[in-house]
Parts: C-alpha cells; sequence; structure tokens
C-alpha cells in the first residue's frame, strides 16, 4: 500500500529544506527527498584533506543573509543558534608590488584606499555605494522575495517611478559598461568588475546589467556561516524535524506520477510508491521534466523549450588547502587589514588582464589565470585544527576544457599547480612547506557530485536575458507553477534564480499556499511591503 503525504519535495537542498519548512510549520505532512546519501546540496563542508579541517567545498559567500525571509521566520540565530561572521574588509586585490586594493564595509575607507589609484575614481565609488545601496535596499534586494511579474508588467511598474527608471536604465547595458562608466583606472575597474561578474554575469552581455548594483553591493556583505556551510542545513533540518516534516535520503525517482495531466505522487527505482497532493521540485527542469514526468506528458513546444534551456558559459575549479599556517601576504606590510580580508582577487591586476581570462574560457581553455580565494579558518578558528587553516582557491573555468569535459581529468593536477603558483605570487609563505594537503574540485566534479547542476552549472542554468525574472526557465514555469497541475517547480532553475538566497524556496511556498488554499503562517517581508509601496513590486 502506498504511503501518502500532503505533500512530497524532490531535492533537499537549501532550497528543498526552506520549502519544506515553511509547508511544515503550515500544517502539511511533507517528505522531502534527496538522491545523495547527504542533505544540504551546496551547503556542503567536508573533511575532504586532512581530520580536523572543515571545508566548504561548495557554497562558502552567503550573498543575502540580511534579506532573506527564511532565517528570521525560522528563528535560526535565536532558536538553533545560527551564526554569522561578516568579514570587513570584505574584498581584497593585493597587487605583486605590494600595494592594495581593499573594499571595506564603510565606503570612506574604500574611498581612501582607492584614492592610492585615483580620487577621482575614490570619490565616484562613494557616490555609487550610496546609490548602489538605495538599488538593493529599495528594489534589487527584495524583488528575491517576490514572485515574478511579467516582462511588460514590470516594466510599466518600473517606469513609472524615477528610482525605478533608474535602476531600469541599467538593463541595456554590459557590466562592463556600468563599471567603465563609472571608474577610470585600470586596476580599479579590475575588481569592481570581477565583484560584478563573480558569479557567472558574462561582462560583455546586454540584458543582466540590472544585476550589476546588486552583485557590487555584495561585494563588501558576504557572511561566512561559523561551523562551516553545512551548519546552516543542518540548523534547518532541524526546524523541518520539529515542525513534523521528514527527510530520506539515497532516494532514486523514477517517475513522478502524472495521471489525466495531474501530479499525483512518486515511484522510486526500488518500487516504492509514495502518494500526495502535490510535488515540488527544487532540481533542474531536465530531470524534472524530461526524465521524471516524461515528454509524453508534455506538449512538443515545452519540451523543445526545457531542450533549449542553457547552462552556464563557465563553471569553477576549485583548489582546497589544509595549511600549517596562515597565509601572509605582501600587500600586508603596507596595510595590515589585507590578511584580515574575507574574499581576495588575485591573479589579474588590470582590466584588460581579467578580459583576457574570460575570453578564454569562452574558448575553452584555462590558464594561469585569475581567481578569488578565502581563508575560513582566519575568522572562525573552529573550521581547522588550533592554529592551522583551511583554504579556497575558486577560478572561473571552461565545463568543456579544450573542447571536452573528460579532459579535467587529465589536466586538474596541472591546473591547480599553476594557481597555486599564482597565490604564492602574492602569498609567499604559502610553500610546499605550508601547504599539507589539497583537494580539487573541477567542473566535471560538480556535475558527477550534484546532477541538477548540469554541466558544472551551480545556479541551474546561466544568467542569459532569456533565462531570467518571468523567463526563469520559461514564462509557465517562473512563478513556480507548471503545465502539470500540483506540480510546482522551486529550485534555482525557477525565479529568482541561483546561489543560496532562498527566493525560489520562499516565493514557491508562496505559489503552493495560493495554489492549494491554505492559511500562510508567514508574514511578507517589511522590504518587500516598502518596495511595494512605492509601487517598484
Amino acid at each position: 500500500m502506498a504511503k501518502k503525504y500532503d505533500g512530497i519535495i524532490i531535492g533537499v537542498g537549501p532550497n528543498g529544506l526552506a520549502l519544506g519548512g515553511y509547508l511544515a510549520k503550515a500544517g502539511k505532512k511533507v517528505l522531502l527527498l534527496e538522491r545523495r546519501m547527504e542533505i544540504g546540496g551546496g551547503l556542503a563542508t567536508e573533511q575532504v584533506t586532512i581530520p580536523g579541517f572543515l571545508h566548504n567545498t561548495h557554497a562558502v559567500y552567503h550573498a543575502m543573509v540580511d534579506f532573506a525571509p527564511v532565517f528570521p521566520d525560522f528563528e535560526l540565530e535565536e532558536k538553533y543558534g545560527l551564526k554569522w561572521i561578516h568579514p570587513d574588509p570584505g574584498m581584497v586585490m593585493p597587487m605583486k608590488d605590494g600595494r592594495s586594493l581593499c573594499l571595506y564595509q564603510d565606503p570612506e575607507r574604500t574611498a581612501k584606499s582607492i584614492a592610492q589609484f585615483s580620487q577621482h575614481d575614490a570619490d565616484s565609488y562613494v557616490e555609487m555605494y550610496h546609490k548602489f545601496k538605495k538599488y538593493t535596499d529599495v528594489f534589487l534586494g527584495p524583488a528575491t522575495y517576490e514572485r515574478a511579474h511579467p516582462a511588460f508588467e514590470a516594466l510599466i511598474k518600473m517606469q513609472s517611478s524615477e528610482l525605478g527608471r533608474e535602476i531600469q536604465s541599467y538593463a541595456e547595458k554590459t557590466p562592463q559598461q556600468i563599471v567603465n562608466e563609472i571608474f577610470d583606472n585600470e586596476h580599479v575597474r579590475a575588481l569592481i568588475l570581477y565583484a560584478a561578474c563573480k558569479w557567472g554575469l558574462d561582462y560583455d552581455l546586454e540584458g543582466v546589467g540590472y544585476l550589476v548594483p546588486l552583485m557590487i553591493n555584495r561585494a563588501v556583505n558576504y557572511r561566512l556561516c561559523a561551523g562551516g556551510s553545512h551548519r546552516l542545513s543542518h540548523v534547518m533540518s532541524k526546524f523541518v524535524y520539529d515542525n513534523g516534516g521528514m527527510i530520506v535520503g539515497s532516494q532514486v525517482i523514477k517517475r513522478i506520477i502524472v495521471e489525466n495531466g495531474v501530479a499525483k505522487g512518486l515511484e522510486l527505482y526500488d518500487g516504492t510508491v509514495y502518494e500526495s497532493d502535490f510535488v515540488a521540485s527544487t532540481i533542474d527542469p531536465y530531470q524534472t521534466f524530461l526524465d521524471y514526468v516524461g515528454e509524453e506528458n508534455l506538449t512538443g513546444d515545452f519540451v523543445r523549450r526545457t531542450k533549449q534551456y542553457k547552462w552556464e558559459w563557465s563553471s569553477l575549479f576549485g583548489v582546497h588547502l589544509a595549511l600549517e599556517h596562515a597565509p601572509d601576504f605582501k600587500a600586508a606590510e603596507k596595510n595590515p587589514d589585507v590578511n584580515k580580508a574575507f574574499i581576495y582577487f588575485l591573479g589579474a591586476e588590470t582590466e584588460e588582464e581579467l578580459i583576457r581570462h574570460w575570453d578564454n574560457i569562452k574558448k575553452g581553455e584555462v590558464g594561469e589565470g585569475c581567481f578569488n580565494a578565502c581563508f575560513p579558518s582566519i575568522h572562525d578558528p573552529s573550521q581547522a585544527p588550533p592554529g592551522r587553516h583551511t583554504a579556497l582557491l575558486s577560478q572561473h573555468a571552461p565545463y568543456r576544457l579544450q573542447g571536452d569535459a573528460e579532459n579535467w581529468y587529465n589536466l586538474r593536477n596541472e591546473q591547480a599547480d599553476k594557481v597555486i603558483k599564482t597565490l604564492q605570487q602574492y602569498a609567499p609563505n604559502v610553500d610546499e612547506n605550508n601547504i599539507l594537503w589539497r583537494y580539487l574540485s573541477t567542473p566535471k566534479d560538480i556535475e558527477n557530485k550534484f546532477l541538477d547542476m548540469k554541466e558544472g552549472s551551480i545556479k541551474q542554468g546561466g544568467y542569459y536575458p532569456l533565462q531570467m525574472g518571468y523567463l526563469r526557465p520559461n514564462e509557465e514555469c517562473s512563478r513556480h507553477l507548471t503545465p502539470i497541475k500540483n506540480l510546482y517547480l522551486c529550485g534555482a532553475s525557477s525565479f529568482s534564480g541561483g546561489l543560496v538566497v532562498f527566493g525560489p524556496a520562499y516565493n514557491g511556498a508562496n505559489a503552493i499556499a495560493e495554489d492549494q488554499g491554505f492559511d500562510k503562517w508567514w508574514k511578507e517581508p517589511e522590504s518587500v511591503t516598502r518596495s511595494k509601496e512605492l509601487n517598484l513590486l
């Protein structure tokens, strides 16, 4: 006899856990199913080098802690002891000549750093900082937690106010154009452009420029999860359990049961059948629709559009290090704050060098290039044995290296050597005597580990104009409803997109509650309400 639930959630990553928490506390009997043995998805903290060294092998920079409603709604800090660390400076570009460019939480301190290179750019940064902060506070941040609106409707709202028109004016500019209109110095342009494109925005692509103010604003607002990123998934799972939800791992789904165009539950490959009033998928559209729903239950046009869904123009190559000693950057001799930074941008000191690196990726190549680095144990000693440290070097990289993803198996160690050599140019003490062990992760490894990150796509799909907003992943699913009744799409492939921001889960919970007709225990975030009052949402 099949087991019966009110709802089944596919995927127990950040969005699956958040969605499960909202629905469970709403009184729904929910079952969360995960293919992997470990829950949390990208919220992974693992001992992949030496016991006692905790490495955040996927998510480490948490971008929307100050906006995401899941944190106050679930009382994760007050009741479950979750703690965040907000390092300052947030992002630093050390240079081989001993100078450095530092982005601090205080824009005036940042301006003093920039003034070493250009007083004009220092003044421009302060003006830009306050402007972009306003855009983020009143629209870009809140919009993450409001269901997508049709493009024409959204445009009319934006055009109805001066502030909305200002924000909208960035949409048709490329990230490079936006940065170059503000800054003159080649070093300043390099750091700010990297901050704008760090999460996969294509530097010369029009149509996504409205995200640039948000990304630049986040450069000094990233948080580190105390105890490692997996700590977040741990406390979220406790919230799910405390409210009656059930989480089961190592579950391989065979199909979503569809009868007369209505989702009725799931069947696993071991023959287990779960019946439910609704099914919510937080994984990618390929698996959800093509593998589990089946093309026979979908229109030809929907199948075609799903197959046309695009992944990333770049993925990530990661080098995780267990260190005997903390890195000591040469630039810290002139500015000790350099050794306290959260994120380091290394290997490209001019805009030209950065662009060359990205252009090489588009050709399937990756040289020494540039990357970002962080050393979590400097800010959270619990992530390494006493006195020792962990490191992450994360580089934009092509999925099809030299035309074939399989090449990563042969070239991964060679690439790691190049990246470490580049790091040593800035922090010479990270040498063979300091590095105790290393662990590598290529774009191919990301795909193998997380099946919903096809082609190493960390956001379940690239950020392209026709895959954003009301079109993510298409106009039928961006508001989390799908062509199959009682089947919902609530993962990073739907609005509001990827990274650990919880927007798809929060918006999906609203969609499911409204569509299924049950009361919501949670309230609309104040920031969303304010944005609506300004007629921006």
